[in-house]
């Protein structure tokens, strides 16, 4: 007979946590063996047995192993069930964050800033899905006094689903944008999936951290008649702000408006764009009770890194990183942003932005038109996107990194500023060696 919930997590008590990848199986840990588009984790039963782990969790009958197996209905909602369950025995904080864009950066901020007061968990990476929420939720421990949960979703439902998992007390939208429309199916229908995490909180009385720099969410929060902590320019937010330079790394100022004080920092993050990603750690550490000082040295020290918004020095050149994401939004404010910067012999490298469906042709046709409005040394975009784009232009494409490589290295780059933005399916970064 299939196991229940109670059952398994007393298993997941005795354990030293779960894994889901038999490569990387460690002594004590259950495996759960997880169905993909490509592999069926049931395969790898043995291998996950002989590298240490105690127990495989397994919906196929055919794979049981003698006191080693825990046969469930369904692997993945086992696991779903499991970490809910966990989950529900921790009175803490749960701040769940979701957006079109910048959701990973801003949640690496507001970690930054609560861990200088608190035992913080968080997502690890962008591990924001269906598998990734339940793995970083079971990392939740007694010594733990919150948690922040990063919520990534391609298509309406998932949100308010891991919602449901993760029972968050506290949310943040970063914004609503074009982003994932091939499984959204409209702008409108992204409005629809990104609100279920607001839609959450208004049912069980959560709170929201409000960007009210972003109409669409004022007018969410205000259909909605939730309890809102606002933060951004306008002086009458919980916490304001101003840009003091958007030249290079960014500088700024946040005020409280309770206190009247303001603090400036000087921050390691290029790019306007991520003002409103720092105000939003700002305001939810002063919610929670950490200190001006502790969050200018939190902010002041974060470094960004997996290619967010990263300057860097080559031997030929200096790169703007910004290449393991993008959409329409990003896109643009990426380029705009790097257009005002400082600097001579400026090119950029974009790739093509994935999942937009029926919008792709046209977004890219709007990115290529920017581009024409703004000079460039060169301009280099790579992926089928662009390269079969019908707005006319004399820049340079190629369909794939490799045929870009090909091209580096027999033209290389010297002297240059460089941005490089794309979606994570281009891998501009593969080129990075080059430049």
């Amino acid at each position: 007979m299939p196991v229940e919930v109670k059952e398994l997590y007393r298993y997941f008590l005795d354990s030293a946590g779960v894994a889901t990848d038999s490569r990387v199986a460690s002594p004590g840990k259950i495996f759960f063996a997880l169905r993909g588009d490509k592999f069926d984790g049931h395969a790898f039963v043995p291998q996950a047995l002989e590298g240490g782990c105690s127990k495989a969790v397994i919906d196929n009958d055919g794979y049981r192993v003698s006191g080693r197996t825990i046969l469930v209905d369904n692997v993945l909602d086992s696991l779903q069930q499991l970490a809910r369950h966990h989950r529900k025995q921790f009175n803490i904080p749960v701040i769940a964050i979701t957006g079109s864009n910048g959701k990973t950066t801003t949640k690496e901020l507001i970690k930054a800033v609560l861990s200088a007061r608190f035992a913080t968990l968080a997502t690890r990476g962008n591990l924001n899905n269906h598998i990734g929420v339940p793995l970083t939720l079971l990392e939740l421990d007694s010594s733990h006094q919150k948690a922040v949960i990063e919520i990534g979703a391609n298509h309406i439902g998932e949100i308010a689903m891991l919602c449901e998992t993760a029972l968050p007390t506290h949310g943040l939208i970063t914004n609503i944008g074009p982003a994932h429309l091939e499984g959204f199916g409209s702008p409108e229908g992204v409005r629809k999936a990104k609100s279920e995490l607001f839609v959450y909180l208004k049912k069980t009385g959560g709170t929201a951290f409000l960007n009210s720099d972003r109409p669409n969410l004022r007018e969410l929060v205000d259909e909605l008649g939730m309890d809102q902590i606002s933060f951004g320019m306008a002086e009458e937010c919980f916490i304001s702000g101003r840009i003091i330079s958007p030249v290079g790394l960014l500088e700024l100022e946040f005020s409280i408006r309770e206190t009247g004080q303001t603090t400036p920092l000087k921050t390691r993050l290029a790019g306007a764009y991520n003002f409103e990603n720092i105000l939003a750690a700002v305001c939810t550490g002063v919610y929670f009770g950490v200190s001006s000082a502790e969050i200018k040295d939190a902010v002041e020290n974060y470094i960004p890194r997996d290619n967010r918004s990263q300057i860097s020095e080559t031997s030929q050149n200096r790169l703007l990183l910004d290449a393991y994401n993008a959409n329409p939004e990003s896109m643009q404010a990426a380029l705009v942003n790097f257009f005002s910067m400082p600097g001579e012999n400026k090119s950029v490298i974009l790739g093509d932005m994935l999942e937009l469906g029926d919008y792709a042709a046209a977004e890219h046709e709007k990115i290529i038109n920017l581009l024409k409005q703004q000079r460039y040394r060169e301009v280099i975009l790579v992926g089928d996107l662009f390269c079969s784009s019908p707005a006319p232009c004399d820049f340079i494409r190629f369909r794939d990194v490799d045929d870009l490589k090909v091209w580096l290295k027999a033209n290389p780059l010297h002297d240059r500023f460089i941005l490089l933005k794309g979606s994570r399916g281009i891998q501009l970064e593969r080129c990075i060696a080059l430049l």
